[in-house]
């Protein structure tokens, strides 16, 4: 059973990823366009703004599993400043000062900084394609003369 899961790993990860990503540029876009109903702040206002656009930068390539760990690291320091100050002078714990999506968002982020973009993210094929160049490269030996 264990082989199973361990197997399955790269892809819980990569299924993870995509929602997480989804969900936190959905966050970005709504609080950048007033989509469902959001708010805009206005252009270039610190923080509302430029948070909005990291959440969805940083969504969207966390989502395509493109540069995931710079995206996640960058991600999850905004929601860390998020939290600590916008929510917690309102509270010490999240559910009395309504930071727990910014705290969720912040661990999430800062896992895959560690896991990275798991199956299906466009990182592994940069990789790939990338190994496979080197190691045409490093395969050609030359000809003596």
């Amino acid at each position: 059973m264990t082989g199973r899961l361990n197997s399955a790993q790269p892809y819980a990860i990569g299924l993870f990823r995509i929602v997480v990503g989804l969900l936190f540029a959905c966050h970005g876009a709504n609080s950048l366009f007033g989509t469902f109903g959001g708010e805009t702040p206005e252009t270039g206002a610190w923080p509302g703004w430029y948070a909005a656009v990291i959440e969805l930068v940083g969504g969207s390539l966390v989502l395509l599993g493109l540069g995931t760990r710079a995206a996640a690291f960058i991600s999850s320091g905004a929601m860390a400043y998020a939290y600590f100050k916008v929510h917690q002078p309102q509270g010490l714990w999240p559910i009395e000062n309504s930071g727990e999506g910014a705290a969720m968002y912040c661990w999430a982020m800062f896992l895959l900084i560690f896991t990275g973009s798991g199956a299906l993210g466009l990182d592994r094929l940069f990789t790939k394609r990338s190994g496979a160049q080197r190691s045409t490269a490093t395969d050609q030996t030359p000809v003596a003369a």
